[in-house]
């Protein structure tokens, strides 16, 4: 995939020319986690995302055009042998089987039926997957179950936690996700030493985040706009983001950026928002990358609409929280895996 683009243009983030690791990419989105897996030496030998805006982001910063639709044999047909670490943040779809009782045979038709059925045919050495707090609890817990006890019927030994960047890696936003952490057990010896990382302290603030030059007139509100005067009387710190949900602004009191969404260049729902020098705005997509975790060298291609980055940058993931519970593998307990 790579050699077909890399002469066009200037990419950022090329390829480890020795890595550590290998890993594929699913369900990549804008390459959060490959972001992250980068960053600690590995080399990514494979990706899908369907999303077409999201692919020429891809593109654009790891001269790489994810295959398509990884539910499509064809696509699961150019997955190497051999990778070490299989990633994917997939989206979350209901179970509809009542009884919860056949393992593997019950995620089918989920788009974890397809990450599961890739586990079963490469058998990577470690499964790392991401997704939304409410995994956890959802139908009262039996979807996670389910999820959980296919990969053990895999082979795998599963770990889990809920953690947020603002918590486990220095990072200003408050995004509650669940990790899962999963070790095939014939081939990673001491995989119960396996730790998640522990809570740090949080030293950057919003601003640390933010750019005080923006001034662009397509982020900041005026009188003409709908609702302004409410914003006006709430919007009151320069300290905090604030977020627009509906019909009333919502504080985040603890001085956090608040969970980014999907949906927040809309217009309407969820509009993360700030009183800056210039008056009441919208962060930016290359803000709301920032509290993403992403380095200031990715960018956006000038052809996308601002509501698509936003879109991007909303369903993406935090990459230090990755790169924090990553290293962990790395500790010494853990180096006979073969995977440094």
């Amino acid at each position: 995939q790579y050699s077909l683009f890399s002469d066009l243009f200037s990419v950022p983030f090329l390829p480890i020319k020795n890595p550590k690791f290998t890993f594929i990419d699913l369900f990549a989105g804008i390459g959060g986690f490959r972001i992250a897996m980068q960053n600690i030496g590995g080399k990514c030998v494979f990706s899908s995302e369907w999303d077409e805006m999201a692919k020429k982001t891809y593109l654009l910063n790891y001269g790489e055009v994810p295959f398509g639709d990884i539910t499509k044999e064809t696509t699961k047909s150019y997955i190497p042998d051999g990778f070490d670490v299989l990633c994917a943040g997939f989206p979350c779809q209901a179970f509809s089987v009542a009884g919860y009782r056949k393992g593997f045979e019950d995620t089918r038709g989920t788009l974890f039926f397809d990450v599961a059925e890739i586990v079963k045919r490469k058998r990577p050495k470690v499964v790392f997957l991401e997704n939304v707090k409410n995994l956890y609890t959802h139908d009262n817990g039996n979807t996670f179950q389910v999820i959980k006890s296919t990969l053990e019927e895999l082979g795998y030994f599963v770990f889990h936690k809920i953690m947020s960047p603002a918590e486990y890696a220095n990072v200003p936003q408050n995004r509650e996700r669940i990790f899962i952490v999963c070790f095939d057990k014939e081939r990673v010896p001491n995989y119960e030493n396996f730790v998640f990382p522990e809570k740090v302290k949080l030293t950057r603030t919003i601003h640390d985040c933010l750019d005080h030059t923006v001034s662009d007139k397509r982020f900041i509100y005026t009188e003409k706009m709908s609702h302004y005067d409410e914003l006006k009387e709430n919007i009151t710190s320069k300290d905090t983001v604030y977020q627009w949900r509906r019909q009333y602004v919502r504080e985040n009191k603890s001085g956090l950026c608040p969970t980014l969404t999907a949906n927040m260049g809309t217009g309407g729902h969820n509009v993360p928002l700030i009183l800056s020098d210039y008056g009441i705005r919208k962060l930016t997509p290359r803000e709301c990358l920032n509290f993403q975790g992403f380095p200031a060298e990715y960018k956006f291609p000038e052809s996308n609409a601002i509501s698509a980055n936003y879109k991007q940058a909303g369903n993406s993931i935090c990459t230090c929280c990755l790169v924090a519970i990553f290293n962990a593998l790395f500790l010494p307990t853990t180096h006979d895996t073969n995977l440094k």
